[in-house]
């Protein structure tokens, strides 16, 4: 059942990372575009097996849906270990995350500046995943309130 409330709290997280990101990312020229990111890692994988996605549409639902995944899989890693830590675990793999997006681009061979234009899109980008972690945190600490 832990492990059931752990994924659950971080599907939440991931969902409010895309849907604040969803919300935001065509009101200003400096926000995130971290669907970019994605899409470009999607093809560049894509490539290694001889194919692509041309159409756009079906591009766009990969990517949200392999973020939503991803994320998904990597916030459930906040519920592991007792509640005593676990706002200290939500911040951090928040954090950690938002800092990977805007510094492992480039070493990855992907195209940064969807979420390194400037310090104010880095700022974002990086408060997007922190706000995705913060929400599994709550999610679980909600969820497993009658637990240890």
């Amino acid at each position: 059942m832990r492990k059931l409330k752990n994924l659950l709290a971080a599907l939440g997280g991931a969902l409010t990372l895309n849907i604040l990101h969803e919300t935001l990312k065509n009101k200003a020229a400096y926000m995130p575009r971290v669907d970019l990111l994605g899409e470009e890692a999607i093809q560049k994988t894509l490539h290694q097996f001889d194919t692509t996605i041309e159409d756009k549409p079906t591009l766009y639902k990969a990517t949200l849906a392999a973020d939503i995944v991803g994320n998904t899989l990597y916030y459930s890693m906040i519920g592991m270990g007792g509640r005593e830590h676990l706002w200290k675990r939500a911040i951090f793999y928040g954090l950690s995350a938002g800092v990977g997006a805007v510094v492992l681009p480039k070493p990855l061979g992907l195209n940064p500046k969807p979420v390194t234009k400037n310090t104010k899109t880095q700022v974002l980008t990086i408060a997007y995943y922190l706000t995705g972690g913060l929400a599994t945190g709550l999610i679980l600490n909600a969820i497993t309130e009658d637990e240890e």
